[in-house]
């Protein structure tokens, strides 16, 4: 009974001593969640106003807000009664075996600084890596974020990202579209040219200069191949590829040039 009385004592001790200092621990961690988030909105629209590069927003402000929550938990560790200096050490400890366990994670952050220094691609190309192409939304600590034509959100790691190839179709500002287009042997291959560079100079969205081309590719089974060649900008690369098919389809067709299927003759012999 006396041992039941003294550990509640003790537990009533300890209850006056900490409470006060985990309940202030705890408003301290709510309010400093929100000055951080503030701090990470001014910072932005800062840079906003400043017209700073939109791929370095995100990786900026990413890792402003790291480094002020684990600053903010170092803080609140001291006011519950943590010694800061053995708190420190045996973060740094633990921060060394968490770098063995998660090199990965370390070579993300790494590729992600290397990407902000040589800009391969920058938000707003379209680009094309690891086998995904989209549009750069975003580019943070650890991950690189892409929009796929279909309006899918493609998450890479930077890792991956500065170690592999990567085609960005934004950087030269123009990109080339590659079309086939069969007419029939017996067509009129000049008339057909004519007519499918008359449909991508009717797009404005065609580039003038390189000039759209047309030519033969090949002589295939059942078909004369053309080579459709329009310019664009990399915005209306789905645009012009779809229209050009689909224009170019019709206006053959009124100007009576035959687009063939497959077909095969067969000649049956009589002994």
């Amino acid at each position: 009974m006396e041992n039941l009385q003294k550990y509640t004592d003790m537990a009533w001790e300890m209850a006056i001593q900490y409470t006060p200092k985990i309940l202030l621990a705890l408003l301290t961690l709510l309010i400093g969640l929100k000055i951080i988030k503030g701090i990470i909105n001014l910072t932005d629209k800062i840079f906003e106003r400043n017209k700073v590069d939109p791929t370095l927003r995100p990786f900026v402000g990413s890792l402003l807000s790291w480094v002020l929550k684990i600053m903010l938990f170092i803080s609140i560790a001291s006011m519950v009664g943590i010694q800061t200096t053995s708190f420190v050490a045996v973060l740094g400890a633990a921060g060394l075996a968490i770098g063995l366990a998660l090199q990965g994670t370390l070579s993300n952050f790494a590729g992600g600084a290397l990407i902000m220094i040589f800009k391969p691609y920058k938000v707003g190309d379209l680009i094309e890596a690891q086998g995904h192409i989209g549009v750069v939304k975003e580019i943070e600590i650890f991950t690189t974020r892409l929009t796929s034509p279909q309006n899918k959100m493609i998450i890479i790691p930077n890792g991956s990202m500065s170690n592999g190839n990567i085609v960005n179709y934004t950087t030269l500002g123009l990109i080339r579209i590659d079309l086939n287009i069969g007419i029939a042997y017996d067509a009129d291959i000049d008339q057909a040219k004519k007519v499918l560079l008359e449909v991508m100079a009717n797009d404005d969205r065609v580039l003038k200069d390189p000039a759209p081309f047309v030519g033969v590719s090949e002589l295939a089974d059942s078909a004369v191949n053309l080579a459709v060649r329009p310019h664009c900008n990399p915005a209306d690369y789905w645009g012009v590829y779809f229209d050009t098919l689909e224009n170019g389809k019709k206006a053959l067709d009124k100007n009576k040039v035959t687009i063939p299927f497959p077909q095969m003759d067969v000649h049956l012999f009589k002994e």
